[in-house]
């Protein structure tokens, strides 16, 4: 699962630190420069940060970014380095920043893969409508794979220290292992989504006189879908496959992390309407 190191000012980032993140089988991502709100006050600004935060991606053998409190200008994301972002969430209605990208699937910010936050925050769960129910984060789980889409959450280690709020965050990994299990939920590492959707986007959709066929590298792990409309409801049927469940690098106890992401088996195909 992936860990948000913050680079300067808010703690030493050591070897020894790094090398036990990934000893755990986290992925290591770079989380703004110094978490102070300000990366993206101003355009000069934000590109001397850059500059850092790309030497910190390289220093940290880190694929990913996510910026402090989810503050964002896509424009200017062509000056960062990162192979995906984690900076927009969907609907942001009740973060520092509104707004949203109204997807649950990934998708291309020019070169970078955006993983869209696709979840409430801890924060805003607990601190904003003042909840330690995980009945909010079942819902949106449940919206999300009826469309067959992401689920995304953040959640941090200094807003589950409290008996309360790390109950909360049991009761959610407890859930989350039984969609694995018993809906074959694919959890997966945001860099195995990353290789996935670069993957994805190449391969191509192709006519023949039997109906339709998935060519290009990868397309073992892609499967046609087919949309209709029953009862008013947009609907997927499926050719028949054996394609096996994805492989991933991540297993039950490394889901106790600060964030987990997870893509169902549908989205490891192409759909025509």
């Amino acid at each position: 699962m992936p860990r948000q190191v913050v680079p300067e000012k808010r703690y030493d980032v050591t070897p020894a630190f790094l090398k036990q993140i990934k000893e755990r089988g986290c992925e290591i991502n770079v989380h703004d420069l110094c978490h102070d709100g300000n990366l993206f006050r101003t355009r000069d600004e934000f590109l001397r940060r850059a500059g850092k935060i790309n030497s910190y991606l390289k220093k940290f053998d880190a694929q990913g970014f996510r910026s402090g409190a989810l503050y964002r200008n896509l424009q200017w994301f062509d000056a960062l380095k990162c192979s995906y972002d984690m900076s927009v969430p969907n609907v942001g209605h009740l973060d520092a920043q509104t707004g949203g990208c109204c997807t649950v699937m990934p998708y291309f910010v020019g070169k970078i893969l955006e993983i869209p936050v696709t979840t409430t925050q801890d924060y805003s769960l607990f601190h904003i409508l003042n909840s330690y129910s995980t009945v909010l984060w079942e819902e949106q789980c449940r919206l999300i794979l009826a469309g067959h889409g992401m689920i995304s959450l953040i959640v941090h280690p200094d807003y589950i220290i409290s008996k309360k709020s790390n109950n909360t965050y049991r009761r959610l990994l407890a859930y989350l292992a039984q969609l694995r299990e018993k809906m074959f939920v694919w959890a997966a590492l945001p860099r195995e989504i990353n290789k996935w959707w670069r993957v994805r986007s190449e391969l191509k959709l192709v006519a023949d006189g039997l109906g339709w066929r998935i060519e290009g590298e990868g397309k073992d792990r892609a499967r046609v879908a087919y949309a209709h409309l029953a009862d008013g409801q947009l609907k997927y049927s499926f050719e028949a496959s054996l394609m096996p469940r994805p492989q991933t690098e991540t297993n039950a106890r490394d889901m106790h992390s600060k964030g987990i992401s997870g893509l169902q088996r549908s989205p490891d195909s192409v759909t025509t309407s």
